[in-house]
């Protein structure tokens, strides 16, 4: 694949298929740190993108149920 002149690529129609990139599909374009990834913009947020990253929070399971309990 090539860039074009106005910056537009092509996406090869077997990979469009398989991933159900048709017309006026939304895509984002995220930066990696191996370069970029281009995936279907989702209309609902992933669960697990809410509770991404809270295991390495450190966290007390005494105070976190007595704040749950409101006490």
């Amino acid at each position: 694949m090539k860039i074009s002149e106005r910056g537009q690529i092509t996406v090869p129609k077997p990979l469009r298929d398989r991933f159900g990139l048709y017309k006026n599909v939304e895509i984002e374009i995220i930066s990696t740190k191996e370069g970029i990834l281009i995936q279907k913009r989702s209309r609902s947020r992933h669960p697990v993108d809410s509770v991404y990253g809270i295991l390495g929070q450190p966290s007390d399971t005494d105070t976190y149920i007595e704040e749950v309990r409101g006490r």
